[in-house]
């Protein structure tokens, strides 16, 4: 990080971003399936074994990155790109009250950091996993 003291002038800053689902999966005969609840809401998913051939899967749902880091004044632009889910309504806290990612689409955000502090970006969908934080450094 740098310092408040060190920051370059305003500039537009380019960021590309992805909705993604990080997927793993075995079969119970190398890995017993567990039981215990993962947290509520649509961010995880851990489907049971079927029946026939024992596999079983995990998966989640992110941004990648999940962090942005800008200074205050800094013009943001976020390019974010669809890989999996059919679609993703999102909000960017303090900042973008509502956008959507839809698989396959690039979504494109423009907005000024002009409020220092950290923000969540959001899928409002894919709760408690799919959270980034935004982080806009003070100007000083």
């Amino acid at each position: 990080w740098l310092a408040a003291s060190a920051a370059p002038p305003p500039a537009t800053r380019t960021f590309t971003m992805a909705a993604v689902e990080p997927k793993g999966g075995t079969t119970v005969d190398k890995e017993p399936f567990p039981r215990d609840p993962l947290p509520e809401g649509k961010g995880y998913v851990l489907k049971e074994p079927d029946p026939k051939t024992g596999r079983w899967e995990v998966s989640t749902y992110r941004w990648e990155p999940s962090q942005i880091v800008v200074y205050q004044g800094d013009t943001v632009v976020l390019e974010i790109l669809g890989v999996n889910g059919d679609v993703h309504p999102a909000r960017i806290e303090g900042y973008v009250p509502g956008f959507v990612v839809r698989r396959g689409h690039l979504t494109r955000l423009t907005f000024t950091a002009d409020k220092a502090g950290f923000f969540k970006i959001e899928c409002t969908t894919h709760q408690p996993s799919m959270v980034g934080t935004l982080v806009v450094l003070p100007r000083q």
